[in-house]
């Protein structure tokens, strides 16, 4: 097992109970903040297909012919300025000795690119959702301080969450030789599988490039707004399959006490409040990994209806969708809000070349600080979504364990 950045005592039984999630005891939680964890919506909440949008306009509508020949447009390479500054939060952040799990913008300073990074943040919330940085010297610098400097500028961005069960704040992205035919066990980031278009359980997903595959491990993105758009033109039957809150999510195992083995929800759904924005929530593989409870009789198996509009989503997010290549010490950040993304399937260089690895991030960003109106009981906290098993503490990995 990889030794953690971010190391945490064991905390004792009659330690763990019930608290508010931003009032975390921070001797488990050391920025006093406890990832909220996947929940059901709030089905009252929810709209029916009448009250959609026929068409969706304005910045988070786009046509990847828009960037496809004009990188320029979604990509910024750091300076060597830029790369001064944060490199010396870096090291500054490292020379306290602090675990990488209590990071902050308060302990992370960088007077010249926080005005540009709040702006980012507001244009993946509300534009184009995505943005590559390139030219971050993860090489020279390490996967050590790669990694702080990589949270580090997350925190500009938004309140990191768990990504798993086991509390992983900051997530690796590399093939473990897992059996990617075994769907309902394996989490499909930790093989070398396509992984289908899809949005993660945070408000913002960042991958950091720290090693490259021999062949494939590309992404695609597509604004789910254009999606949308095209569903409504093209197979109005399948966006009204898709507002309605019939679609079962897997939660593989990654659950609390008392909490169900799934999440029953829909794939659009609107914002709560006046003026509301169409949202997305989709992973095929966490659709399809449900059999195990379907053929027990448990939960209903995919309808036809169903099937169809799963594989009709497929097809007209590949056919929208833009394509990029992630370079060592490039940073793709992308809104899991309007925005789904994919990869396709890679093969990694052989031993004892270093295999496909990207670190990742979930990133929450709550209402009050400009996030959208979810139909969630969370939507309010600053670490809502992301995965949580009870009281499990966040760490931060050095490697994939």
């Amino acid at each position: 097992m990889a030794p953690a950045l971010a190391t945490v005592q064991p905390t004792a039984p009659h330690e763990l109970g019930s608290f508010k999630n931003h009032k975390a005891p921070r001797n488990i939680y050391p920025d006093g903040i406890k990832t909220s964890g996947q929940h059901p919506p709030l089905y009252e909440q929810l709209h029916q297909y009448e009250d959609f949008p026929i068409e969706i306009t304005g910045p988070t509508v786009w046509d990847a012919a828009e960037y496809k020949n004009s990188p320029d447009r979604w990509t910024h390479v750091f300076t060597d300025e830029e790369n001064e500054e944060i490199s010396g939060a870096a090291d500054k952040f490292l020379a306290a000795k602090l675990p990488l799990t209590g990071i902050s913008k308060d302990n992370f300073k960088l007077p010249k690119l926080a005005t540009f990074l709040e702006a980012l943040r507001k244009d993946l919330l509300d534009g184009k959702g995505f943005i590559l940085f390139k030219n971050l010297p993860v090489t020279a610098w390490g996967n050590k301080k790669s990694a702080v400097a990589y949270m580090g500028l997350g925190t500009y961005l938004g309140y990191f969450v768990s990504q798993n069960g086991r509390g992983h704040v900051l997530g690796h992205v590399k093939d473990l030789g897992e059996d990617a035919t075994q769907i309902d066990k394996v989490r499909i980031y930790r093989t070398n599988a396509r992984q289908f278009f899809h949005a993660d359980d945070s408000d913002i997903v960042g991958l950091l490039c720290v090693a490259r595959a021999l062949e494939g491990g590309e992404s695609d993105i597509v604004s789910s707004h254009h999606v949308w758009n095209i569903l409504q033109k093209e197979n109005p039957d399948v966006a009204r399959t898709l507002t309605e809150p019939i679609w079962y999510f897997d939660r593989k195992g990654e659950t609390s006490k008392g909490e169900e083995e799934w999440i029953k929800t829909a794939v659009f759904y609107l914002e709560t409040g006046a003026n509301p924005r169409v949202y997305s929530k989709w992973d095929p593989y966490y659709v399809r990994s449900l059999t195990r409870f379907s053929d027990a009789g448990i939960i209903p198996p995919l309808s036809e209806a169903q099937q169809r509009a799963a594989a009709v989503l497929e097809e007209t997010c590949l056919r929208l969708s833009l394509h990029m290549i992630l370079e060592i010490g490039d940073i793709q950040f992308v809104s899991n809000a309007h925005v789904l993304h994919a990869r396709t399937a890679y093969k990694d260089y052989p031993a004892p070349a270093p295999r496909r690895h990207l670190m990742r991030l979930w990133l929450s960003t709550p209402e009050d600080e400009g996030g959208w109106k979810l139909p969630f009981h969370d939507s309010k906290e600053k670490k809502r979504g992301g995965i949580q098993v009870n009281d499990t503490p966040p760490v931060a990995p050095e490697d994939a364990e």
